[in-house]
């Protein structure tokens, strides 16, 4: 399926604090995400707490240790909604 990509104010407000090494890991790892979200690398997963939460099925990749992007899927788009650590998953 060919995937469209939108992100969030909150996602380039939360990119743009990241240091400069995670921001770099972020853009590798997009390069995956952009050719399928559920790349096995990226280990997609759901986040129960945040479907509840926005009353959509909400993922979240992890791109390094303690660095995770949050997404939801509408039709062919692709909504990334955070990135951050675990503190991202709170509501």
């Amino acid at each position: 399926m060919n995937f469209r990509f939108k992100a969030s104010r909150a996602f380039w407000k939360s990119f743009s604090e990241l240091p400069e090494r995670q921001q770099l890991s972020a853009k590798a790892a997009f390069k995956i995400f952009k050719t399928d979200p559920f790349d096995p690398r990226l280990r997609a997963h759901r986040i129960n707490s945040l479907s509840s939460y926005y009353n959509k099925t909400i993922y979240a990749v992890e791109i390094e240790v303690d660095l995770r992007t949050i997404f939801y899927l509408e039709n062919n788009i692709i909504f990334t909604v955070d990135i951050g650590s675990h503190a991202i998953y709170r509501v």
